[in-house]
This record gives structure tokens, C-alpha cells and sequence, in this order.
């Protein structure tokens, strides 16, 4: 297969797997029990890119939409779930900041936005046509504008053992049979930073920092709950199941209930040449 037909294949695959309700089930769990993002971090990738227009792209309740719209910037937020839609608007109330929330997608973008100084992605890309979510925005981005990925990773520390008792969890129940499993473990997967070097913003530095929180078992079930993979929707009749296993492997792990998390939240900034 041609790279040309490779490109279209995955564009294909993309869109066919696209499925703009995924989170659904995850909004009652997503801003209680995801990491949020350290709003230093959050300035310092602001700092990179004086001016006000910001779009949020796959934006879920607010969790880099309020803190930007906090820093002062007109932030438009974007999402393909209209319950997402609805939590973002509602913390953006409850903030007292000013946050156009629109329904749509990268596959699905709502006509007339843009120009963007800036444009953020919150663990949101890798649910994309990336190659072509690219291309779109390299038409509404301006000439000094740029991109941002956040997302986050958890070293292999004993702090979080956890996190593989999840994952192997999960695992029986399905977890590798996700579209954005299979994609990374893909043997013709490129990364983030790959692609984007050979975009309309080539110049990619990375920042990150690590934070660190306490847990308890409920605290890991709703962020169980809050993942695509192991959503109370996509688990069916089989959650409850699920919940018991995981709250039997966690008492196991740690008698007293008490766990630690420490995660690296990154973002990777790419500017034009």
C-alpha cells in the first residue's frame, strides 16, 4: 500500500469509528475524577502566544477552557456531546468567566470560527483524524499562531501500581478492543510530535509537569467510569461486574483504601516555521 492510500486508509478508519456520543455516560465522573491541568502550565503555554482568540477543541467539561478564559482570553470551546456542551457551560458559569461553547468536532466543525491565535486539545487528539484535524487547522490558525496538546502519562513508580491493576482490569473487560487502542498499537502508529512536524506547524517543544494526589477507591472507580474504555455505556450490564472486581483488586492492593497518584501532564506546543 502506497503512503497516499496509507493516509487514506486511516482517514477512512477515522471517520468510521467516530462515534460524536462516546462520552456520554463518562460527563457525571469526567471533571470529579479526571487530573485537571495545572493552570501554571496552562500559562505558561498562554505565555507562548500573545493574544485573546483561543479555540478549545474536544473541550469535555471545561478542564482547559475555564482556566484559559480565566487568564483573560475569548475562548471558543468545542464539542461533539451535547451533555459535554451543557458541563461546560455550567462550570464556565459557576467560574464567572465567559466561555463560547458550541456542539462539534473536528469532523463536524461549526461554520464560521476562527481566526484562532491559539488552538488547545485536551486528551481529545488521538479521537481525531489527526493528519486531516491538521490540515483544518492550518486554515484557521494564524500566521503566528499555534497548537497545543495536553494530555498525561504515570510513571512506573510503586505509587502507581494502581494504575496496572486498572488497566489489566479493564483489559478483560474489553479495553484493547477500542478504536484509539488499536490505533497506537498499530505497527504504522506515528506520534504526535511525528505528525506534527510534518504539518502546517512544524516547530514542537514539549512542557510538562508532575503533580501528585491522593486517592481513595471511589476516587479510582469514577475515574474508571470517567475513561471511554470502561464507561458505565460501553460496560453495559457488565459494570456493576466490573466495579466489584475493581473495588476486590484495590482493597487487595491497599488495605486502608488510601493510594497515591503521580502523573506527568504534558503539552506539546507546535508553531509554524
Amino acid at each position: 500500500m502506497s503512503d497516499k492510500a496509507k493516509v487514506a486508509h486511516r482517514a477512512e478508519t477515522s471517520a468510521s469509528a467516530y462515534n460524536p456520543r462516546r462520552f456520554r455516560s463518562t460527563v457525571p465522573f469526567y471533571a470529579r475524577y479526571r487530573l485537571g491541568y495545572p493552570e501554571s502550565l496552562i500559562a505558561r503555554v498562554a505565555a507562548l502566544q500573545a493574544g485573546d482568540a483561543v479555540l478549545d477543541l474536544g473541550c469535555g467539561p471545561g478542564l482547559l477552557a475555564i482556566p484559559l478564559a480565566r487568564l483573560g482570553f475569548a475562548v471558543t470551546a468545542v464539542d461533539p456531546e451535547p451533555d459535554m456542551v451543557a458541563a461546560c457551560e455550567a462550570a464556565a458559569r459557576e467560574a464567572g468567566v465567559t466561555v463560547k461553547v458550541l456542539r462539534g468536532s473536528s469532523f463536524e466543525m461549526p461554520a464560521g470560527l476562527g481566526p484562532f491565535k491559539l488552538v488547545t486539545m485536551g486528551r481529545s487528539f488521538h479521537w481525531m483524524d489527526r493528519e486531516a484535524t491538521l490540515a483544518l487547522l492550518d486554515g484557521m490558525v494564524t500566521l503566528d499562531g499555534a497548537i497545543a496538546l495536553f494530555d498525561d502519562s504515570h510513571p512506573a513508580t510503586v505509587e502507581n501500581a494502581w494504575h496496572g491493576t486498572v488497566r489489566e482490569i479493564a483489559e478483560r473487560y474489553g479495553r484493547g478492543t477500542s478504536p484509539n487502542v488499536q490505533m497506537r498499537a498499530a505497527p504504522d502508529f506515528r506520534s504526535d510530535a511525528s505528525l506534527l512536524m510534518e504539518s502546517g506547524f512544524p516547530r514542537v517543544r514539549g512542557l510538562s509537569e508532575f503533580v501528585r494526589r491522593t486517592l481513595s477507591v471511589d476516587d479510582i472507580v469514577g475515574l474508571s467510569f470517567s475513561m471511554s474504555t470502561t464507561s458505565p455505556e460501553r460496560l453495559g450490564d457488565r459494570a456493576a461486574t466490573f466495579e466489584a472486581e475493581l473495588r476486590a483488586a484495590l482493597a487487595a492492593l491497599s488495605p486502608d483504601g488510601a493510594f497515591t497518584e503521580i502523573a506527568e501532564i504534558k503539552a506539546l506546543v507546535a508553531q509554524r516555521s
